[in-house]
């Protein structure tokens, strides 16, 4: 098992965001997103140029351009965004701190440990986009966010 952070939780929610606009030929703005998604644009933008890096969106620039899927949603997984975002193959953290597991014998749940890692992975490897087809889910509630949340976004 593994964590993912900020990055990664973003780019998840762009290209969703994406699947869910069926973009796989509309361009959709970097703050269309943001503000859908309730993101920092800055945030946003720099998700998208990553992603567009690793063959997941293609994006256009100017004042029609916007970013869409490079590929249908069913061809995009999770794994395939977290990767952009996060070293998926690093091995679990152990709970015994970082003197034990790697600095001789394993501790007691190593090999579970490791087992439900691979599981995760070849799950989220099995999750597509194409389950956010069509499923909008409206404006997103404010409450609670404030600009300076957003600005500590970027």
């Amino acid at each position: 098992m593994f964590t993912y952070g900020k990055l990664a939780q973003a780019g998840i929610a762009a290209v969703s965001y994406l699947s869910e606009s069926g973009s796989l030929g509309r361009l959709v703005g970097s703050k269309e997103i943001a503000d859908a998604r309730l993101m920092s644009h800055m945030l946003v933008a720099k998700i998208l140029w990553m992603l567009s890096n690793a063959g997941i969106v293609r994006g256009k620039s100017g004042p029609s351009g916007g970013y869409a899927l490079l590929r249908p949603s069913n061809e995009i997984s999770m794994l395939d965004v977290l990767r952009v975002f996060e070293d998926t193959e690093e091995h679990v953290m152990c709970p015994f701190g970082p003197h034990w597991c790697g600095i001789g014998p394993a501790c007691p749940m190593h090999d579970t440990l490791c087992a439900l890692h691979d599981s995760v992975l070849e799950r989220l490897s099995k999750e597509t986009f194409d389950q956010f087809e069509g499923s909008s889910r409206g404006p997103l509630p404010t409450e609670g966010r404030s600009e300076s949340n957003e600005e500590s976004e970027g």
